[in-house]
């Protein structure tokens, strides 16, 4: 049978559709607004706890055109940020393929001449850099302009200011160790750019803007140009911002990991016939004692909290496996500097699925996985049953099963761990774990002791727990599609 001929399209008459749409409303809403609040605004999760302090070392594979990057570039044609202490700096974290870094340039070389002329009233040094942070692009591509005859809305031109290349270790921190500028500059590590920042003669971050396109114009980075150029450190003192690689974020990143165990474990793909196994294998107990009589049990039935761990560790060696895939990707992923546009497709594959939950549509994309459970799994009627190695198994099918439902939310998530490095993906696949490894434990222990009560509450609720978990998925996906496409317009409702 076609996808579309499983497609319940009926779903969109039933009252209880449109409940769970205003329920997914709210949930969401709460949701958006509270996370966004919580860090103010996207913009200023840049900031963070740390003491402000002047940027670190920074080398820059240079265009070295003569009379532009030859200026301050070494005799390698790399320019070291360091060198140039002392005078104002904007540096713009751009692409040559990222449109809206295309507005930030149009807007830095429509003010260039009276930057300069403000610089040379008060004696003090000036610069716009750009530095390419999609390493996947060359230096022979940013120094080619896009052809006029190839009818793109935002063409590529490029910089008349010193323009360069950077890399994942072109930063050189206190300590001696390097790192990536893009993780230290862009909201979160996540790489998402443009990022333009005016750095005053000390060195420090006075201003950061993460659009071409800022809601309320640029006339607050002006300003900020305007008080650097002056060359008072007094005058930009208290504007300073603190910069640090995206480590103390580890700790939201577990709570994000514990959050997505709950759409993952109750996944509408495998929820719905997890309270009758479990009653299943507990109602085994009572016939334990004929079991072992018959010598295919060795051992008592495990009870309710046994079952339920050994079920969560099956899930966890699912998702082991997955995180290990997954960070070999998001390092392929961080280097291709292409995150912005992988994020898109998510958002818009988070769209797709949570319409295809909705209809009614599985795809069992890991049907696979339950067939090899399937094989090493045995029963009651077996000449020796193994009910411990079987809820394992069924952990690890569970966790397989639920991934048709919510493997637009979990594997971006993953991979997205991948590009900050191994501590963010032990501390997210933590998260995870812990949070699905609870969850299993107490709805066992749940139906141990409610038994039929739990379970027909728990089967009642499964179709409401679908469709608002389907709606608030495609909510999802289009919240995060409009952020990552008009972050201005998001900005605008949460300013």
């Amino acid at each position: 049978m076609g996808l579309l001929q499983q497609a319940d399209w009926d779903v969109f008459k039933r009252s209880e559709t449109w409940k769970a749409f205003g329920v997914a409303v709210i949930m969401f809403g709460t949701i958006a607004y509270a996370g966004l609040t919580l860090f103010d605004s996207f913009d200023e999760i840049f900031e963070s706890d740390a003491d402000p302090a002047p940027i670190p070392h920074i080398i820059i594979d240079s265009l070295n055109r003569t009379g532009v990057e030859s200026v301050i570039a070494d005799e390698n044609g790399e320019i070291n940020l360091t060198s140039l202490r002392g005078d104002v700096i904007i540096l713009d974290l751009m692409a040559h393929d990222c449109s809206q870094c295309h507005a930030v340039q149009e807007h830095l070389e429509s003010n260039i001449d009276d930057w300069r002329e403000t610089a040379e009233e008060n004696g003090v040094g000036f610069h716009i850099i750009a530095y390419g942070a999609w390493y996947i692009e060359d230096l022979e591509y940013l120094n080619t302009s896009t052809p006029p005859d190839a009818n793109i809305e935002t063409p590529y031109v490029v910089p008349k200011y010193p323009t360069g290349l950077g890399s994942t270790d072109a930063a050189i921190l206190a300590d001696g160790s390097t790192t990536d500028p893009v993780r230290l500059f862009t909201t979160a590590g996540t790489g998402q750019i443009p990022v333009v920042m005016v750095i005053d003669v000390e060195g420090y971050i006075v201003e950061r803007q993460a659009t071409g396109s800022p809601i309320n114009g640029w006339g607050e980075f002006n300003g900020a140009v305007e008080d650097a150029l002056t060359g008072d450190p007094e005058v930009t003192f208290s504007n300073r911002l603190a910069w640090e690689e995206p480590s103390t974020s580890f700790v939201a990143v577990f709570v994000l990991g514990m959050i997505l165990s709950i759409l993952v474990y109750f996944s509408p793909c495998a929820f719905p016939v997890l309270p009758g196994f479990i009653s299943y294998y507990l109602s085994l107990g009572a016939r334990e004692d004929e079991l072992i009589e018959e010598g295919k049990l060795k051992a008592k039935m495990p009870s309710s909290w046994v079952i339920g761990t050994l079920a969560g560790l099956g899930m966890w060696t699912f998702f082991i496996l997955i995180g290990i895939l997954a960070f070999a990707m998001g390092e392929a992923f961080a280097k291709s500097g292409l995150i912005h546009y992988i994020a898109i497709g998510i958002a818009l594959l988070l769209v797709i699925l949570g319409t295809i939950m909705l209809l009614g549509i599985t795809s069992h994309l890991l049907g696979f996985v339950q067939k090899l459970v399937d094989r090493w799994s045995t029963t009651e009627m077996d000449e020796t049953f193994t009910p411990r190695r079987n809820m394992y198994l069924y952990g690890i099918g569970y966790a397989a099963a639920s991934i048709d439902c919510t493997a637009a939310a979990v594997l971006p998530f993953v991979i997205f761990l991948g590009t900050l490095g191994t501590s963010a993906v032990i501390s997210g696949l933590s998260g995870l774990m812990i949070g699905l490894l609870i969850l299993m434990i107490i709805v066992t222990v749940l139906v141990g002791l409610g038994r039929q009560v739990m379970i027909n509450f728990l089967r009642r609720m499964t179709g409401m727990i679908k469709l608002v978990g389907s709606w608030m998925m495609i909510m999802a996906g289009i919240g995060l599609t409009i952020y990552l496409t008009q972050p201005e317009v998001v900005s605008s409702v949460f300013a």
